[in-house]
């Protein structure tokens, strides 16, 4: 590993999976996972390929219940090139021998190269080179280059390429009993001679799927089409020394795209019109170089190398081409199929990253969300309440995707799956909404789209609000938190928990946000909305109350996770530790038991700590004394202390949050925690979930974790606000921003000392706070600063 590139040495069946994950290829439109195109899904291999947003919904037969979910459609595989000697077998790494075996992702310039060499027998060696790429400037090409050597021998190579139809969604084991066939009506045929296409479309959301291929050889190109597959075929003559190159060059549309008729004739007329693939792999640089520029990150080892790893595939799932899709944030990336590609909460974590790069991507994630804003109010309504109720798994519509029932694999049972009460998300939701407006200035968004949705979150949350004599507080009922291991009090028939601290905390911001947005609306536009949404002359009085009188509970001087939480009995941590080792799974170890972590003071993830993550320690004591309550630093730390003896990190996020919350109030311990959150796919911390899909939000917060978490970065009040921690570990790194139009700000942290440099523009200075001076930096100018120690 480096930070330009990624490489694998050696062939290793029981960790394809995994690599295959990492080294996927996309650019925002569709994503190819970095399978061997010679290889067909097995229990060792899995190629998929996934656009953005192609969705379909399917009805299964499970545990004598019919359950319907929505996935993330494998489409046809535009990957198989396979060759062999001439009449004889087929050569793959685990049918043949293999001497060499290596697989690099080059991060700079976005291709994934792989070169392996085979013994052929009788003393012969073939030698096989592959570079890939997923077009990243043009979003509906990708291509294969293969080179074939003959080291010491002469002979003839056949060579199989294909475009195949017959995929379905099985890449995720505890998925197999329900209906994976989302794939019908498949046709096969030639455009002209060199060029065939596969046409198909899904079986309920008709989405129509065209791909086209290009095969340029040395010799002739002859069609052979199968049930389902394209096939094109061709014979190399090899001689000892001398190179042999096939070109592969795809193209993909589906009906969902703008600006097109029918989507076959569209890849059929793109693949045609492509450049050679020394044309493709230049422009494709080009377009990778401009995306590190805004990206830009100087961090230094192996931290540095995993980040730009991250960042990779942060770009590779969202990029400028994601400007133009109707998409959410894919909580598993484009790179496999756990969690069925379902949208949840993750843009919380993934948002307040390419704000400062990509704000035209964030504008459209938001967008996603807006568009489905009817959904949320129907959902609203559905429970007795006026707003929106955000569902907590969204895909195509924005209707609720979670599950009812979910598989235990450690008991084989299927179980109730309850976490479509994680309510929250509509804070997440209004937290990117005012996050993406403050670092972009986008004031019209915010005026209008964004505040629609706010006051609709805000509306939803005061709705949910009863009022408790005995209490004099509002109290917010029956909701699961980020946590997720508790969905039910002990014994209790009915699912959910009261007073979720997390939950009535941000609900409370943004009950002071929705506020803030009608005073600081014009006063035309505000009318406007008003009206729209049929905004009663007492809602806002309401608003103001509920912000300031919603009910958070304590337990021992610390805050509790819900209301109830300080009576549930303690667990014996060590002795399940001793037990079972990995126990990041604890609800599945305990319901194998017959036991329920319900019952304890145990927690999958960061729940109450997430706050420290959204809010810095100034602004949290401000929410705290909104809701009447003095948060002083000692119980701060004793929350802390408290839940981090209790949290198993069933989650990549957990760590992060842990890292970030760290890092703030107890330095010695944040880098253990940090560490966690950048080797959680690249290790697989999760025992074996990376090769179903890398972790996006993890991935896009260690990002984070350097843009705002260490420098205590926050875009506020028309400013750029500072309050850096030195991390030991992390002593010196750079990075760059866009803020509010200003392009490549740069800033680096060294030693106690801070610089920004603004490039030359004829924008007006920026505003910097630091916690005891405030700056301005003209465009054009470098500013350094001596931190003061606290």
């Amino acid at each position: 590993m480096t930070d330009r590139s990624w490489a694998y040495e050696g062939y290793r069946p029981a960790e394809e999976r995994l690599r295959e994950s990492l080294c996927t290829l996309g650019n925002g439109y569709f994503a190819t996972r970095g399978a061997l195109p010679e290889c067909t899904a097995d229990d060792v291999h899995y190629p998929g390929t996934y656009a953005a947003g192609c969705y379909n919904r399917l009805t299964s037969e499970v545990a004598g219940r019919r359950v319907e979910n929505e996935d993330l459609v494998n489409l046809p595989d535009w990957l198989p090139l396979r060759a062999r000697p001439a009449g004889g077998q087929w050569l793959t790494p685990d049918s043949a021998t293999v001497l060499d075996h290596r697989q690099a992702l080059l991060l700079g310039s976005g291709l994934l190269e792989r070169s392996t060499r085979y013994a052929l027998g009788d003393g012969r060696v073939l030698s096989l080179r592959q570079r890939r790429l997923v077009h990243m400037g043009d979003p509906h090409l990708a291509a294969l280059r293969t080179d074939f050597t003959a080291e010491n021998f002469t002979g003839e190579l056949e060579i199989e390429a294909a475009l195949d139809g017959a995929v379905v969604n099985a890449g995720v084991p505890r998925y197999r009993d329900l209906d994976g066939h989302h794939l019908t009506h498949v046709h096969t045929g030639t455009a002209v001679p060199g060029t065939v296409w596969l046409r198909c479309r899904t079986r309920t959301s008709a989405i129509r799927i065209g791909m086209a291929a290009r095969l340029t050889a040395r010799g002739q190109i002859t069609d052979g089409h199968e049930p389902s597959r394209a096939v094109q075929r061709a014979t190399l003559s090899l001689a000892p020394g001398r190179t042999v190159t096939v070109d592969k060059t795809i193209a993909l549309h589906t009906s969902r795209d703008p600006a097109i008729s029918d989507p076959l004739q569209a890849a059929v007329d793109r693949v045609g019109a492509a450049p050679d693939v020394d044309g493709l792999l230049a422009s494709h640089r080009t377009a990778w170089a401009q995306l590190w520029r805004r990206a830009e990150i100087d961090v230094p080892g192996e931290a540095g190398a995993i980040l730009r790893l991250h960042l990779f595939h942060v770009l590779q799932t969202l990029s400028p081409h994601t400007a133009d899709l109707d998409v959410g944030v894919p909580a598993r990336g484009l790179h496999g199929e756990a969690y069925r590609g379902h949208v949840f909460w993750d843009e919380l974590f993934v948002l307040p990253y390419l704000n400062l790069h990509f704000p035209e991507v964030s504008r459209a994630l938001l967008h996603y969300r807006h568009r489905r804003l009817d959904r949320a109010r129907a959902a609203a309504r559905a429970v007795g309440r006026r707003g929106a109720l955000y569902p907590w798994q969204s895909g195509s519509d924005g209707r609720e995707e979670t599950q009812r029932l979910h598989l235990n694999p450690r008991s084989g049972r299927w179980l109730p799956d309850h976490t479509h009460l994680q309510h929250h998300v509509g804070s997440a939701i209004a937290y990117n909404v005012w996050q993406y407006c403050e670092a972009s200035g986008d004031a019209e968004f915010l005026h209008t789209k964004g505040a629609e949705m706010l006051l609709q979150v805000a509306r939803f949350w005061a709705d949910s609000a009863t009022w408790d004599e005995n209490l004099g507080r509002h109290r917010i009922r029956g909701v699961v938190g980020p946590d997720e291991y508790h969905d039910a009090y002990p014994g209790a028939e009915r699912p959910g928990l009261d007073d979720n601290a997390y939950t009535n905390i941000t609900a409370a911001w943004v009950l002071a946000r929705a506020l803030e947005v009608l005073r600081i609306l014009p006063a035309p536009r505000c009318r406007e909305l008003v009206e729209r949404i049929a905004l009663g002359d007492g809602e806002p009085d309401r608003w103001q109350e509920v912000s300031r009188t919603l009910h958070v509970p304590f337990h021992d001087g610390v805050i509790s996770q819900f209301e109830g939480y300080g009576d549930l009995a303690e667990l014996d941590w060590d002795d399940y530790r001793e037990r079972y080792g990995d126990i990041r799974r604890l609800d599945r170890i305990l319901e194998a038991e017959g036991d329920s972590v319900n019952r304890y003071r145990a927690s999958k993830q960061a729940d109450v700590l997430m706050l420290g993550y959204l809010f810095s320690p100034s602004e949290l004591q401000r929410l705290f004394g909104r809701l009447g309550h003095r948060l002083d630093e000692g119980t701060w730390r004793r929350t802390v202390d408290h839940y981090l003896a209790r949290t198993s990190h069933g989650s990549t996020l957990s760590g992060l949050v842990h890292g970030w919350v760290l890092a703030r109030c107890r330095r010695a311990e944040a880098w253990r925690y940090c560490q966690e959150a950048l080797r959680g796919d690249i290790a697989d911390l999760q025992g074996g979930t990376t090769g179903e899909g890398i972790h996006l939000g993890a991935m896009a917060g260690t990002l984070d974790l350097v843009q705002r978490g260490l420098p205590g970065l926050e875009t506020r009040a028309g400013s750029l606000w500072l309050d850096p921690v030195p991390l030991p570990e992390l002593s010196s790194y750079g990075f760059s921003i866009r803020y509010q139009g200003h392009w490549g700000i740069r800033l680096r942290l060294t030693s106690g000392r801070l610089e920004i440099a603004i490039p030359q523009s004829g924008l007006p200075p920026i505003d910097v706070e630091l916690p005891d001076r405030a700056v301005g930096v003209e465009p054009g100018e470098t500013c350094r600063l001596v931190l003061t120690d606290r």
